[in-house]
């Protein structure tokens, strides 16, 4: 656990500082304290047992942030256009098993591994780039909802498959759905009523360690007594357990509390994962590694847009759904653990899966560089200067806000309404297109590129605001307008005083932070008539 936490955490801040998911850095941790590789090899047995209570706490995040709402806003695409890519992708993945002489069922379980991407890396590229909360999110976070169903399903299904042939197929099919249909029954009847009405109990007495405890024991329980009793897989239990507790009005309390442990188990799951995998295979087995990673990224993404676009989506957004799912993650890991204990898949399908979520996650922030710096350039009317027809700026004078998020929308909101001159700069299009007033202007692109701050001619603006909450990037944006114009009067967002201090450094005159602000106005109110 030392080996691999510790590991873990140095090649992560490695992989963060290459701007890549941290991911990556858990894997190869779990490849350099594997068996392949040279020098110490930690305990795989316990490692494996550590990834199960991984994958459990893995299963019961993802049903806990499950939202049928998020899905059923963008159901006319996001269902069928998911169904649709993973079953091209899975055909491709059997085609090449195919060729690779491996089983119809293996071919079919790599195929399944190679069609869902990871939340953890999607989430993460959204993010990074703002557009989570906009239109290409939402229908990203909708496809990605129903792969994570499919798979789910499959892993339930899997083993019955297995585990059966010719007559007794249909039987064992059959069996395993009224296991799992009993399963569900009794957690929408019962659980929903116990689980809320337990968590509320506990909430109420006052105690943040009982309540934590009992958050774990529902998603441990839960999973273990559906394998116990139904004889479901400990990942559908863990799901389950995660839903129903989703819809009580403490489920964000219940993920906060158990985010730490989440993660770490999380962390030791992936890096049991990279234990498994074999570096010679990317040069024994260099062909068929090619072709995975040409399924994940080209295969994926081919059908990903070509769905898009017939759905009459724009093409930006069919570019970013796409990009999105090039890569492979964790429900991989799960599948193909799966197959080979199921005899399933063989051992070097298990390599390929493994090697093509390490590059294509390698591959994944390229792609999305790829996409913003081409991809308007190759669909003609699709470009920037299709988002800001009007040359920013024209005179001087004019104020120059940074970020159009929760904080910015209020300051366009209000100044929309003045006559002040106002140029926003915003990394992505769906959150500029509201501002409509005359006197705002709109610039795409991100304003840590001198470029972009001098497209907004911030050499004759009079006032900055910087309203995005990374204050490391805020801090390169403040940075370089103070050198671009010496004069300007520069007010940035913080969190705290640490960052406040940051900023002023970097050459801010304010830096104005939420807690002091609503400190202030809570002493203004308690000096009235005082």
């Amino acid at each position: 656990m030392v080996a691999g936490l510790v590991l873990a955490f140095v090649l992560a801040m490695i992989a963060t500082r290459l701007r890549v998911s941290p991911l990556l850095g858990y894997l190869l941790a779990g490849v350099v304290v594997g068996p392949f590789t040279p020098g110490y090899v930690a305990d795989q047995r316990l490692a494996n047992e550590l990834a199960e209570i991984g994958v459990i706490l893995l299963m019961f995040g993802v049903g806990l942030h499950f939202s049928l709402r998020d899905l059923m806003a963008v159901k006319r695409i996001a269902v069928p256009g998911a169904l649709v890519q993973i079953g091209v992708a899975t055909a491709l993945g059997a085609g090449l098993a195919w060729l690779l002489d491996w089983s119809l069922a293996g071919g079919l379980v790599f195929g399944l591994a190679l069609s869902v991407a990871s939340t953890v890396v999607l989430l993460k590229a959204l993010q990074a780039r703002k557009i989570l909360d906009t239109e290409r999110g939402r229908i990203a976070v909708g496809w990605l909802i129903v792969e994570d169903l499919v798979m789910v399903f499959a892993l339930v299904m899997i083993p019955a498959l297995a585990g059966a042939s010719g007559a007794d197929l249909g039987w064992s099919l059959v069996v395993t759905l009224g296991k799992v249909v009993a399963f569900v029954a009794l957690m929408l009847v019962v659980g929903r009523r116990f689980v809320p009405w337990l968590l509320h109990i506990v909430a109420h007495s006052g105690n943040r360690e009982l309540f934590r405890l009992a958050v774990l024991a529902i998603a441990l329980g839960v999973a273990a007594g559906a394998t116990m009793l139904f004889g479901v897989s400990f990942a559908l239990g863990a799901f389950f357990a995660g839903m129903i507790l989703a819809e009580s009005p403490l489920s964000q309390r219940a993920a906060e509390e158990t985010l730490p442990l989440r993660d770490a188990f999380a962390v030791l799951f992936f890096v049991s994962v990279g234990m498994l995998f074999n570096p010679a295979i990317l040069v024994t087995d260099t062909l068929p590694l090619l072709g995975t990673l040409g399924i994940i990224i080209i295969g994926k993404s081919i059908a990903a847009f070509a769905i898009v676009r017939a759905f009459g989506h724009p093409a930006k957004t069919a570019l970013t759904i796409s990009a999105s799912l090039a890569q492979i993650g964790e429900f991989s890991f799960i599948l193909a653990a799966m197959g080979v204990a199921l005899a399933v898949l063989p051992p070097d399908g298990r390599d390929l899966i493994l090697a093509g979520a390490i590059l294509s996650i390698m591959l994944n922030p390229l792609v999305f560089w790829l996409v913003d710096r081409f991809g308007g350039r190759l669909i003609p009317g699709e470009g920037d200067h299709a988002i800001s027809p009007v040359e920013p700026a024209a005179q001087a004078g004019h104020m120059v806000l940074v970020g159009r998020g929760r904080v910015g929308s209020l300051v366009v909101r209000q100044l929309g309404q003045t006559q002040h001159r106002l140029t926003v700069i915003e990394t992505e299009r769906d959150a500029g297109e509201a501002a409509t007033a005359d006197n705002i202007e709109m610039i795409v692109g991100n304003a840590v590129d001198r470029e972009i701050l001098v497209r907004a001619r911030i050499a004759d603006a009079r006032l900055l605001l910087v309203a995005i909450p990374n204050a490391f990037e805020a801090g390169q944006i403040v940075e370089q307008a103070r050198s671009l114009n010496p004069n300007l009067r520069i007010v940035a967002r913080a969190h705290h005083d640490a960052e406040v201090e940051h900023l002023e450094k970097r050459g801010a005159n304010m830096a104005i932070m939420g807690e002091r602000e609503i400190a202030r106005r809570m002493i203004d109110q308690a000096l009235i008539g005082a």
